[in-house]
C-alpha cells in the first residue's frame, strides 16, 4: 500500500527537522517500509492509553487520524524510527531495564522535538 499524501508530507516535514541533528552517523531514511498509520483501539489497552504515539521498528501508530496530531509528535516517533535504524536491539530492549521516564532514547527524542521546533521550543509531545 502506498503512503498517502498526508502521511508522506508529514514524514518528509519530520525527517526535514531531524535532518538537522547530529544524532547518529546517518541521517534517519525513509524507506518504503516507514509508514503512519492511525490505530485507535491500541490505545485503548492499558499499556498504551498514556500514549498517543507509538513506534515499533518502522511502525508509527497514532491514537487520533494524522491531519489532528501535531508535527512535534511525528517528529518524535520518528527519532524512535531512526534510533532503532541505527539500534534495532539496544533500543527496544532499554524499557526493560531502565523503563520509560528514565529512558535516555525517550529524552533524546523529546530534545530532538524541542531542539528542532519553529522558534526552538516545543512542549513534549505524549509519545512513546
Amino acid at each position: 500500500m502506498a503512503r498517502s499524501a498526508d502521511e508522506r508530507a508529514a514524514l518528509a516535514d519530520a525527517k526535514a527537522r531531524l535532518d538537522g541533528l547530529q544524532l547518529y552517523p546517518r541521517p534517519v531514511a525513509l524507506r518504503r517500509s516507514v509508514r503512519i498509520v492511525t490505530a485507535p483501539w491500541l490505545f485503548r489497552l492499558p499499556w498504551f492509553r498514556r500514549f498517543d504515539g507509538y513506534t515499533m521498528w518502522d511502525l508509527i501508530l497514532l491514537r487520533a487520524p494524522l491531519r489532528e496530531v501535531s508535527g512535534d509528535l511525528v517528529c518524535h516517533e520518528l527519532c524512535h524510527v531512526w534510533q532503532m535504524q541505527h539500534r534495532p536491539v539496544a533500543m527496544p530492549l532499554s524499557y526493560l531495564h531502565r523503563g520509560y521516564a528514565a529512558n535516555p532514547y525517550e529524552r533524546e527524542a523529546r530534545r530532538a522535538v524541542a531542539e528542532t521546533a519553529p522558534g526552538g521550543a516545543a512542549s513534549a509531545p505524549g509519545g512513546g
